[in-house]
């Protein structure tokens, strides 16, 4: 196992969730499928582990130093993550890799088309 990369990848998710907001899956979860031959659940299954405190806490805490965060969204927000989560993990579970990676795929897309054309 090449821990070195699996470091690199952490460190890559974060730079770009601390710069850009997004969720550190996008970046880590076809990194582990594809750089480390993780399989769909596998690689979801860590990268939300992964994620529970350096990217909620450290990063939130930069942002709310520099008066950024709106309290009462974030709370809401957090709010519909535990029922979103824990939903989401449960329907996912049910599902074959390949149907996984398909749908994780078209959301990657989706969400790319709409950042570049949207005004």
């Amino acid at each position: 196992m090449n821990y070195v990369l699996v470091l690199l990848i952490g460190v890559a998710a974060g730079l770009l969730s601390g710069m850009f907001g997004i969720g550190g899956g996008i970046v880590i979860v076809p990194m582990l499928m594809y750089l480390l031959h993780c399989s769909s659940h596998e690689a979801v299954g860590t990268s939300l582990a992964a994620l529970l405190l350096p990217v909620g806490l450290l990063g939130a805490i930069q942002y709310y130093r520099s008066g950024y965060i709106i309290i009462p969204f974030a709370a809401l927000i957090a709010l519909g993550l535990f029922l979103g989560a824990y939903l989401g993990a449960k329907f996912s579970i049910s599902l074959q890799d390949t149907v996984l990676e398909r749908l994780f795929g078209g959301l990657l897309i989706a969400v790319g088309l709409w950042i570049v054309f949207h005004k």
